[in-house]
């Protein structure tokens, strides 16, 4: 009997033991393990500011007049008295072609024009005659003294003498035309600088043969710069574009000198777009836009350029910073949590209401797709509440509030907010994964001001 009472006394322990530990795990469970830590942001008081919306873009320094020359015959360059940077006055000579061939064509058009002119000559006498013998024959056939026949046959002699000297006329005319054609190409085979400026490009030596411009595209022999003027070429997306207006100021961040800054204005809006990628998935259109830089530098052609072009301002606005303003899809009403009251039941029912939810949404859709071909309107409202929504995290004691706001422009730091909020609410201005991912409506919080976000740095040192 005293063994039975162990084994009986022994059971009672072990099932004792048993739910002593499952009330543990379910008190852990419903009053610990459901008590969510709270986030650890930083904040910042809505206030107003001046802004400045700032369009960046990238592109090239080019000088803003440059000529590219292309001789306009061809032939072998025999001289090339110029090299790569070296600075030219307007009419110094730059290269010379072999002038051999072009020699001979004016040798042989003048010989041409020569001969015409005597051609000419010739029918100017022929004409004379023939003038005085019509005269002597008018007079012979007025008295009778000779027929008709002898009559109107020194009449047509005279008609064709002055035919012959119009046509001599015009061929010393295109004989001289073509002399003047064959002097022309023979000048064009010396070549001078048609402005003060540097030599920035050099494509051809001496001795290579070039193709003129006359009956082909032509060798690009060199580039002649003015680099005492020059402005920045930068592409601009469509979406930005119709922000800029030409006088508008930019700042200017070369590569090349990092230490400096410079500042330009808008002096050139381009109407047409040019495509990049055409084909492709990642096909975009962008516009040149062509800024005056204003400060004098050494500057080169080619070299990397960042802008900064001040588009729009505002003055005395509601601003909270940049990262502040984040997205997240609407709820309905029924779905909104109560502030500081999160619970095992109210996750649980949280839990069936998203199954709920999904189911609903999925039956939604069916009936949304289905019912498109007929009411495309309902498909398009359907579509549209399913966007994500602005907003901002007001700090309510140690919980945070969702507000939605309206943003308008912004600059490097700082948005401007047009509705939802009022002067001097605290919002939440990091850290970046706490406001884009970890917040939402009735989070509690814990502010610590006096922490570096590094969240924050990382994410606004990657914009940069």
């Amino acid at each position: 009997m005293p063994k039975a009472n162990r084994k009986k006394y022994r059971k009672i322990l072990v099932f004792s033991a048993i739910g002593i530990a499952v009330a543990g795990l379910t008190v852990y469970a419903v009053f610990f393990r459901n008590k969510e830590a709270p986030i650890t942001v930083q904040t910042e008081k809505v206030a107003r500011r001046n802004l400045t919306e700032l369009v960046v873009a990238t592109g090239k320094i080019q000088p803003v007049t440059f000529v590219k020359i292309s001789p306009e015959v061809s032939g072998e360059i025999i001289e090339l008295p110029v090299k790569e940077g070296q600075q030219v006055k307007k009419g110094e000579l730059l290269l010379r072609i072999k002038p051999d061939t072009y020699i001979a064509f004016r040798n042989i058009a003048e010989a041409s024009y020569q001969t015409a002119l005597a051609q000419n000559t010739l029918a100017q006498a022929n004409l004379t005659k023939a003038k005085l013998e019509l005269k002597r024959y008018e007079d012979l056939f007025r008295d009778n003294l000779v027929s008709d026949s002898q009559y109107l046959e020194v009449k047509t002699n005279f008609e064709v003498a002055k035919a012959s000297n119009e046509s001599a006329k015009y061929q010393s005319d295109n004989a001289r035309a073509n002399l003047a054609r064959a002097a022309e190409d023979l000048s064009k085979t010396t070549i001078s600088s048609p402005l003060d400026g540097t030599i920035s490009k050099l494509n051809s030596q001496l001795g290579e043969r070039v193709v003129g411009t006359a009956t082909y595209q032509g060798t690009e022999v060199m580039t002649i710069s003015d680099l005492n003027d020059m402005e920045a070429r930068v592409d601009i997306g469509e979406i930005d574009v119709v922000l800029i207006q030409v006088g508008q100021k930019a700042r200017l961040e070369v590569d090349a000198f990092r230490d400096k800054k410079f500042n330009g204005a808008v002096s050139e809006i381009a109407n047409t777009a040019k495509s990049s990628g055409a084909g492709s998935q990642q096909e975009s259109t962008k516009f040149e836009v062509r800024i005056r830089i204003s400060e004098k530098e050494s500057f080169r052609p080619g070299m990397s350029i960042t802008s900064e072009i001040e588009t729009r301002t505002r003055t005395n606005v509601l601003t909270v910073p940049i990262q502040s303003v984040t997205t997240r899809m609407p709820k309905e009403a029924d779905d909104k949590k109560v502030p500081g009251k999160t619970t095992a039941a109210a996750k649980t029912g949280a839990q069936t209401n998203e199954a709920s939810q999904a189911h609903a949404n999925t039956h939604a859709e069916a009936k949304t797709k289905d019912s498109s071909t007929h009411t495309p309107a309902t498909g398009k409202k359907a579509n549209e509440a399913t966007k994500p929504i602005e907003v901002v995290f007001l700090v309510n004691t140690n919980a945070v509030k969702m507000a939605k706001v309206t943003r308008g422009i912004s600059d490097d730091s700082y948005v401007e907010i047009t509705d939802g909020l009022t002067e001097g609410q605290e919002v939440v201005s990091g850290g970046y994964k706490a406001i884009n991912r970890e917040l939402e409506d009735g989070k509690k919080v814990i502010v610590d001001n006096t922490k570096k976000n590094p969240d924050k740095d990382d994410k606004s040192g990657s914009n940069k």
